[in-house]
């Protein structure tokens, strides 16, 4: 790892001396909450989380960075301090006019999967389509500034080609393959004379292949429709098919609609391969209307296909400046349930001031005839900006259940921006 970081350091170097911007965010938090041991007696802990957004920039380059730290005060967790590497890229954007390339550890993001790896990301952008590729290996547990040591089995690939034609259509074609590595372990086992003995667990590599396509549309002042195919190379089936879509019937009103086909996403040889499963079907359908300078107001009905049985749910409400508005009822397989919830915030004397409010009730059970159970949540917050590189946010969190009774949280964030030209 130090050879790592050493060779990062070296590459970087003239970057950072040179650079002629400098910005980013540093964030302070601290999050108390009281952990119950049989619920006999009771231990309040103190966590803290530091993170850090840094970007150097000179040109069509940037150094970017996010880090987390996150420890306990007073009674220290398992693998206290802990220390956390989101981000460290290299990026080049738009060389020889069309090319974007990262280099280092850097988020992905593709319609089946997304996460971090280690490695290259390149695209090209040219005349209405772009052709991009990706390549690394799997981070290690909790961020670690760490490279995998085994990349025949802890690798990510894949690639996405981009079409848009015309003006307001996109069509996308794309490909991934992940495969991880789990950990070597050792576990007690009984042996043939059922006394416990110490074993060595060694998984498979599990992997997963897609291609997929996606494609959107939008008809100015009449209907925008959005749809996704996926297929899974390994399983040989269609793993997801999906439409979203809504047609405006009038300046201030419009249906939507919702259609997802789904097959359980499950890794080429997982041991949950060998268990029976099945797809579900998902359609759901609604109105909004806009009152103008007042709220949206929407209501929705959506139905779940299970293998043998199904689930319903009505969601209605309104949102508006000062707030929003919800009511949700769920019937059928998937469990009865009633929610209500209330969530509002306003800002004062141009940003200076930012209180918010949210109550939400919920009533619930796993069948028809099952026994009900409430949970009631409540937060309150405040967020004050005195300067304009400087932010603090103070939120108490409430949550009452038959498990969690009474449970009270605060958090506490300091926030400082800074941008800086050399």
């Amino acid at each position: 790892m130090k050879k790592y970081i050493f060779g990062l350091i070296i590459l970087f170097l003239p970057l950072i001396t040179s650079s002629q911007n400098l910005n980013g965010r540093f964030s302070s938090s601290f999050y108390t909450f009281e952990r119950f041991d049989n619920n006999t007696s009771s231990e309040t802990f103190i966590r803290t989380f530091q993170s850090l957004n840094l970007n150097f920039n000179i040109g069509s380059f940037s150094l970017r960075t996010r880090t987390g730290m996150e420890a306990n005060l007073g009674n220290s967790l398992d693998q206290d301090v802990r220390f956390r590497f989101y981000n460290l890229f290299l990026e080049g954007r738009d060389l020889l006019g069309a090319v974007t390339i990262k280099l280092g550890r850097q988020p992905l993001f593709t319609p089946v999967a997304g996460g971090l790896f280690d490695g290259v990301n390149l695209k090209v952008n040219y005349a209405g389509f772009s052709v991009s590729g990706f390549y690394g290996g799997n981070v290690p547990a909790y961020q670690k500034l760490e490279l995998t040591e085994d990349w025949a089995n802890n690798y990510v690939m894949g690639g996405r080609f981009e079409v848009n034609p015309f003006d307001n259509f996109r069509l996308g074609v794309n490909y991934i393959d992940k495969n991880f590595k789990a950990e070597d372990y050792n576990s007690l086992r009984l042996n043939s004379d059922l006394d416990p003995v110490t074993v060595l667990i060694q998984s498979k590599s599990n992997q997963y292949k897609y291609v997929s396509a996606d494609a959107w549309y939008e008809l100015e002042d009449l209907f925008e429709i959005s749809t996704r195919y996926e297929y899974d190379l390994n399983m040989e089936t269609t793993s997801r098919i999906e439409f979203d879509g809504r047609v405006k019937l009038t300046d201030n009103f419009g249906l939507n609609g919702y259609y997802n086909y789904r097959e359980p996403q499950i890794r080429y040889n997982s041991i949950f391969s060998v268990f029976n499963f099945g797809n579900t079907q998902e359609i759901e359908g609604g109105i909004d209307y806009r009152v103008v300078k007042f709220a949206t107001f929407f209501a929705k009905y959506g139905n779940v296909k299970y293998e043998d049985e199904n689930s319903s749910r009505i969601t209605v409400g309104a949102t508006t400046e000062f707030g929003s508005l919800s009511y949700r009822k769920n019937l059928g397989y998937a469990g009865e349930l009633d929610a209500v919830s209330i969530y509002s915030a306003r800002t004062f004397f141009d940003g200076l001031l930012t209180p918010s409010i949210g109550v939400s009730f919920t009533t619930y059970k796993l069948s028809k005839d099952a026994e009900s159970n409430n949970i009631t949540s409540f937060l309150a917050g405040m967020n004050l900006r005195p300067w304009r590189t400087w932010s603090f946010d103070l939120q108490g969190q409430y949550f009452n259940n038959k498990i969690y009774r009474n449970d009270l949280r605060v958090l506490l964030k300091v926030n400082h921006l800074f941008n800086t030209n050399f």
